[in-house]
């Protein structure tokens, strides 16, 4: 029986600052297996991680991320005295320990030109190709990562049902399925989707019968923003 995968939301959030190193940390010390994050780029082309298309709610200061340099954006206070990572930052901490990272782009209300190339270039600067899993909301993004390059891993995120869900994934030349956890609480729609070798990474999963059920039905990863109670049941 192949393990299901915990994966942190944001890092360890449900106890911590989300999406920042101290959340990423904590993540790791709770024995993830790997760590879910989000991607946007600043007003001067930096990559940095943060939810929201705006610093509002995670942070002290306000406005959108892409009118803000990143030399503005580290001056807000994003909890406990943590400042918005950026990806180099990231990656440079993971890249000598065994974590899987999926890295979600957040680019289905605002677009950020060359994201996907920017994003894989840099997965490649840290040599994490073969630990990373590229999502989106945004499915014709993922489109554009496989035209760059076919290798790198891609998750179609999805909160709404689709019909036959392993043969879109099929068709967009997707590796994985990133649902909703509700939609997938179902045993032949997960046999389904693993007969047709897409992986099935669900979110976001933070009470324990759904975590037990999900292990039980052999999704491959669970995101959670308490690793640390999944790590227990698996």
């Amino acid at each position: 029986m192949i393990k299901t995968l915990n994966i942190a939301h944001r890092g360890f959030s449900g106890l911590y600052p989300e999406n920042t190193m101290l959340s990423f940390k904590k993540a790791a010390e709770a024995g993830a297996d790997g760590i879910e994050t989000d991607l946007h780029v600043t007003k001067d082309g930096v990559i940095v991680i943060c939810h929201d298309e705006t610093i509002d709610r995670t942070t002290n200061g306000s406005g959108f991320i892409r009118n803000h340099t990143y030399e503005e954006i580290r001056k807000f206070n994003a909890g406990e005295g943590e400042k918005i990572p950026s990806l180099d930052e990231l990656l440079s901490y993971v890249k000598d320990k065994d974590l899987l990272l999926n890295l979600e782009l957040k680019n289905d209300i605002i677009h950020y030109n060359n994201l996907e190339k920017n994003t894989i270039d840099k997965i490649y600067q840290y040599k994490l190709e073969k630990n990373v899993i590229i999502s989106s909301f945004n499915h014709k993004s993922m489109q554009k990562v496989k035209q760059y390059d076919n290798s790198i891993k891609t998750g179609l995120l999805y909160g709404t049902a689709i019909y036959k869900p392993e043969e879109y994934a099929k068709k967009m030349g997707a590796d994985a399925l990133h649902p909703l956890f509700s939609l997938v609480m179902d045993a032949k729609i997960v046999q389904d989707i693993k007969k047709s070798g897409i992986l099935i990474n669900t979110y976001t999963v933070n009470r324990k019968n759904d975590m037990k059920k999900l292990i039980d039905l052999g999704v491959d990863g669970i995101i959670t923003n308490y690793p640390n109670i999944l790590k227990k049941l698996i």
